[in-house]
């Protein structure tokens, strides 16, 4: 019978490495089972968010443009007034020189008073029919409005342009003969009188949204999501004595 070795003799053991464990585990280092993270998902269906946002900037930049082509047609409208309402330059020929009857500077600032008067009022009937089209609003009907009355501005002060006197005065002095008086051409002396239509529309259709817009829902306040408050603190007097 023979005695056991002691330890600092005894012959080192081999360690045989698990096969079974190392095979087990994956090429690409993750633990068997485990899922990898982030997971690999499939690309996005289509209809998502993006999907649905298409159908509605579609429908509003449609809605911009109808009001864009309602507005500026309304400017053969303001053209027609402002030929009607305008002050005339009374024009006379003495057979050598086209002369004035009166002071040009009342009657220029008369002719573009009344632009301005009717851009504005065509204005604020445009913003109010915007209103009413679509309360809602939107970038695309905002624009549409702002460029709608730069247009009918336009065509307002061409319209009454062409239809009013003609602007060849010479010739027009010859066919009414010497001493008749004749009608000087229509014409915009402050061209900051475009501007007033698309700026009342502006203002209008913002005061109208302001006062009478639909309202986005307030959040409703839940004071059981914030938890129950801690105690007040005793007084002072109550302070346990050690």
């Amino acid at each position: 019978m023979t005695a056991p070795l002691p330890p600092s003799q005894q012959p080192p053991s081999e360690h045989v490495p698990n096969d079974s464990a190392a095979s087990s585990t994956p090429p690409d280092g993750d633990a068997p089972g485990a899922s990898a993270w982030p997971p690999r998902s499939s690309a996005h269906p289509a209809g998502g968010k993006d999907g649905k946002d298409a159908p509605e900037t579609a429908a509003e930049v449609r809605r911009g443009a109808v009001v864009l082509l309602a507005v500026g047609v309304a400017g053969f409208a303001l053209g027609l007034l402002w030929l009607w309402l305008a002050p005339r330059v009374p024009l006379v020929s003495d057979g050598r020189s086209v002369l004035l009857l009166e002071s040009e500077a009342e009657h220029a600032v008369g002719v573009d008073g009344v632009f301005i008067l009717l851009g504005l009022a065509f204005g604020a009937v445009s913003a109010l029919g915007v209103f009413l089209f679509h309360r809602q609003g939107g970038i695309a009907v905002v624009v549409g409005l702002a460029l709608g009355g730069v247009i009918g501005s336009l065509l307002g002060w061409g319209t009454g342009t062409l239809l009013g006197p003609t602007h060849d005065v010479v010739a027009r002095a010859r066919e009414v003969g010497e001493g008749v008086r004749f009608d000087a051409p229509l014409e915009l002396h402050a061209y900051g009188a475009l501007l007033a239509w698309p700026v009342a529309a502006m203002i209008a259709h913002l005061a109208l949204t302001a006062l009478f817009g639909p309202r986005d829902p307030e959040p409703e306040w839940d004071p059981g999501s914030y938890g129950t408050p801690p105690p007040p603190p005793p007084p002072p007097g109550d302070a346990p004595r050690a």
